[in-house]
């Protein structure tokens, strides 16, 4: 049986800062029951003998080299900017202006 009662879920209500109704320490009950169970079922299957997992996949790094390519030249760049000046995108100041 199991060792979930509702005044073990009251107590966690309070320790969690939680207020929990009656219906709700009802139905609480038996969902932490049930999560319980579940867990101590998987303890039983658990096995030394296998690995312990953080992810059900194997992860692998995905990331290519850094390696620099062909870059564009300055003028490449700010050919279609709608307004440039010095070699630099030029932009509404923003800074400093009063709202």
């Amino acid at each position: 049986m199991s060792e979930i009662t509702p005044d073990l879920v009251r107590h966690l209500g309070v320790l969690a800062r939680i207020r929990l109704s009656d219906d709700e320490v009802e139905r609480l009950t038996g969902q932490l029951d049930a999560i319980v169970d579940n867990i101590a079922k998987v303890s039983q299957v658990a096995t030394p003998d296998v690995p312990a997992t953080s992810h059900p996949i194997a992860l692998r790094n995905v990331f290519r080299a850094d390696v620099p390519g062909d870059m564009l030249t300055p003028e490449q760049v700010l050919q279609n900017a709608p307004d440039a000046a010095d070699g630099r995108f030029r932009v509404t100041a923003i800074l400093g202006e009063e709202q």
